[in-house]
């Protein structure tokens, strides 16, 4: 393996109550529900004796108590970074789905499409989301030559990281897993990145959360 390399573990939060409602959380900062705590653990066991450099999270509580579990397994303070958060959904956030579609009809239809310069009021496009988290986990990566770390952080997160893995456009169909705590494996390079494993669950007693929509 190139010295220049850096073995990513990509995992997406616990479960919380608003992912079990379909409601969009963003950038709001919502807990862990029972069942999230639950998935924490399993997660933090399953990486247990891993060799592990760092652990970096999103600053938002239900991507930290997911990380704050796995690293009291490895033996790792978590580093919170604001740029791990969710894709900032300005107005829809507290939303359902459903509700999103009845409030703004023709602004859900832009969103199901997912138009890379869509942005509701008040968030993000995709254009400027996938930079953010791209520009941040690289940039996490190269500190860390030669080493593991994980990041732990969200849905939309790892969304962006399997596209930029295998070479998928923004508006490509999700045909992959975004489930909560399940273990994602990628590679960086200074060239980019690239996909070694994902969607492992084999730690998870049911099958996490994976909606069809949009996860958050």
């Amino acid at each position: 393996m190139s010295q220049e390399s850096t073995r990513i573990i990509a995992i997406r939060h616990g479960e919380t109550a608003w992912n079990v409602d379909t409601r969009i959380q963003g950038s709001l900062d919502i807990a862990l529900n029972a069942r999230g705590h639950e998935q924490a653990k399993a997660v933090a066991e399953a990486l247990r004796g891993e060799d592990i450099a760092a652990i970096y999270s999103s600053d938002l509580w239900r991507a930290h108590d997911t990380a704050m579990a796995i690293g009291e397994a490895v033996g790792l303070a978590t580093i919170p970074t604001e740029g791990l958060r969710e894709r900032l959904f300005g107005k829809f956030e507290g939303k359902t789905f459903a509700e999103v579609e009845v409030l703004w009809p023709d602004e859900a239809v832009c969103w199901r499409r997912r138009d890379p310069d869509f942005c509701p009021e008040g968030g993000e496009s995709l254009i400027t989301f996938r930079d953010r988290i791209l520009k941040c986990v690289s940039g996490l990566a190269a500190r860390h030559a030669g080493q593991q770390i994980i990041v732990v952080s969200h849905g939309g997160d790892n969304d962006i990281l399997y596209r930029a893995a295998t070479g998928l456009d923004l508006q490509a169909p999700r045909t992959w897993s975004l489930g909560n705590a399940e273990i994602n494996r990628l590679l960086w390079t200074p060239q980019g990145f690239s996909l070694v494993g994902w969607s492992d669950t084999a730690h998870l007693q049911t099958a996490p959360r994976d909606e069809v929509n949009n996860p958050k």
